[in-house]
């Protein structure tokens, strides 16, 4: 069963043939940020526990959440999101069938990438700046 018909060959590619492109890296990142999204729905659950459960449980969200390592936790969140938003609308693109010529592909795949950190950084300008 090793053997794919009479030939003594793979039955599919392998990595070292492939060549590395930014719809490779998006692909993996959307797979990423999927992760940190779940992450995302355990801190919503934790702040939705907290609020019903009185003003001490929320005192010491406020704390974990406003401290140095909390403010990177929520960074990462928001990153997350608009990654996989911006990689959403990508894919949705690629289902109806446009975007699939090499240059485009890899023109949005780049695009993709850095409106997720633009959009991050945007919302956090705002929060920060208000």
């Amino acid at each position: 069963m090793a053997t794919a018909g009479s030939k003594n060959r793979p039955l599919s590619p392998h990595l070292q043939i492939w060549r590395w492109g930014p719809h490779m890296f998006v692909s993996i990142m959307h797979r990423v940020s999927g992760h940190g999204l779940v992450v995302g729905l355990a801190l919503l659950l934790w702040w939705l526990g907290a609020l019903a459960s009185g003003p001490e449980a929320y005192a010491l969200l406020a704390k974990c959440m406003t401290s140095p390592i909390g403010y990177i936790v929520l960074v990462g969140i928001s990153w997350a999101f608009f990654n996989h938003m911006m990689s959403g609308l990508r894919h949705f693109v690629l289902d109806i069938g446009a975007g699939f010529e090499l240059k485009g592909n890899r023109t949005w795949s780049l695009v993709t990438s850095v409106l997720g950190v633009v959009l991050t950084v945007a919302f956090w300008a705002i929060l920060l700046l208000r």
